[in-house]
């Protein structure tokens, strides 16, 4: 452990114990460290995906996010997603994500693009009540054309991603969406539902998906774009 770390805990707002310091950064907060975790966990996933494409960069983040090697044959993807979302993303096209936790994963450095979560959208909260729906779908509805030419994940709400593949069909056209929501209740069919529109998209067949996958597919995507 560096002093460092101490110093700067010391010099934080609220009184912090150093032995609490200590105890929380010891097992490994250097950033060499981390990479070689990383880069360890990556190998591994190589190992258990193979290694034979850009799509298979995003399978191997994927059991990486998850510790799950089962979750690289649930995923989907239909018409040339990773083109479309590394081109998108080099342009710095929104993209809008269905949960606050969804966005707060996302990288933040190494693109323009503009990060938004549906739930903070105006009007949102009021046309969910209004209407009798989902946060998350009401966030999307508020969206509305903000969609176009914008990249669309969901890693948590089926109801969003029903939504959305019903705003594809009237005609409302993302360039990419990222569909991955979990649970037992319409989970799996909302995915379906994504998967059949005539847009670029990955998803998770099943019950399984969540934040994790949601975060890792995009991620891997803005690093593939080359500016990370």
């Amino acid at each position: 452990m560096t002093t460092d770390l101490l110093t700067t805990a010391g010099q934080h707002t609220k009184k912090i114990d150093p032995e609490l310091v200590r105890r929380c950064i010891e097992p490994g907060a250097t950033t060499p460290e981390a990479m070689t975790i990383s880069e360890a966990g990556r190998a591994i996933a190589r190992e258990i995906v193979g290694d034979n494409g850009p799509e298979d960069g995003i399978r191997q983040r994927c059991v990486v996010a998850t510790g799950d090697p089962a979750i690289k044959d649930l995923l989907v993807f239909s018409n040339d997603p990773v083109k479309a979302g590394i081109g998108a993303i080099s342009a710095g096209v929104t993209i809008y994500t269905d949960i606050r936790m969804v966005k707060t994963g996302i990288i933040k450095k190494g693109h323009e693009c503009q990060i938004e979560c549906v739930l903070d959208i105006e009007g949102a909260p009021e046309l969910a009540q209004k209407l009798g729906i989902t946060r998350t779908s009401a966030g999307f509805l508020s969206a509305a054309q903000g969609l176009e030419n914008s990249i669309v994940v969901i890693g948590n709400a089926p109801s969003a991603a029903i939504t959305v593949s019903r705003m594809v069909e009237y005609g409302i056209r993302p360039v990419m969406v990222v569909a991955v929501p979990v649970g037992f209740v319409n989970a799996a069919e909302s995915k379906e539902k994504i998967r059949k529109i005539d847009i670029p998209s990955i998803i998770c067949t099943g019950t399984r998906g969540g934040t994790p996958v949601a975060v890792a597919c995009i991620n891997e995507m803005i690093i593939m774009s080359g500016k990370v």
